[in-house]
């Protein structure tokens, strides 16, 4: 079995070497047992130390290590939501960021269906209203959303993902900038869209979070 530590700064590095976390942005988190592990403030995500994370308790507690990131408790919003969530990636991607400051397609994704493995592999992807980085009551509101979803776009901000494993959530990060610069390299036109059954049948099939958007 993998360690937790070297496979969080695997990601990180792996993030990072494909520019989807610029400078010290961005942080990363895996659950393990009744703990969180998470990178701390500040921390480049090219050089993360395993030895160095932030430990803290299901509810939030610091129990050992240095400062977490101030972004935990949008971490803790995907563990609430689904006891089978592992891993957590929240970037600053240019592209994905881009697209948080537009107007979202529907209530349940600001992305559309625009490619069938943003469906697969990201699925519906809400845009939560703009809060300072770190705010506890932007987290709230999203453990509380009354739909199955995998990842939101923070608005002016960036994306948030959760998976049942590290590289899911990669690979659900990457994929979604993907398709972001996709929907920005189309601007103002109107492509064809995945109808609402074909969407709903990569869902089905792939078991990915996806309603009537």
């Amino acid at each position: 079995m993998s360690d937790p530590r070297n496979e969080l700064a695997a990601a990180g590095a792996r993030l990072a070497a494909l520019g989807l976390s610029p400078g010290s942005s961005g942080n990363l988190s895996v659950r393990s047992g009744d703990r969180i592990l998470i990178t701390p403030t500040g921390a480049d995500l090219a050089h993360v130390d395993p030895g160095g994370l932030s430990v803290l308790a299901l509810d939030g507690t610091h129990l050992d290590g240095p400062r977490p990131s101030k972004e935990f408790p949008l971490h803790r919003a995907f563990y609430r939501r689904d006891a089978g969530t592992r891993a957590v990636v929240h970037l600053h991607s240019r592209q994905a960021t881009a697209v948080s400051c537009l107007p979202p397609w529907s209530r349940r994704s600001a992305v559309p269906p625009l490619t069938p493995y943003f469906v697969m592999r990201v699925g519906q992807t809400p845009l939560l209203p703009y809060a300072p980085p770190g705010d506890a009551d932007q987290a709230e509101e999203l453990a509380r959303l009354p739909f199955p979803l995998r990842a939101a776009l923070l608005q002016n901000h960036g994306p948030v993902l959760a998976g049942t494993t590290m590289a899911r959530a990669v690979d659900a990060a990457v994929e979604l900038e993907e398709v972001s610069a996709l929907l920005l390299a189309l601007g103002e036109r109107s492509p064809r869209l995945l109808t609402p059954g074909e969407a709903a049948g990569l869902a089905e099939t792939y078991g990915s979070p996806w309603g009537d958007c």
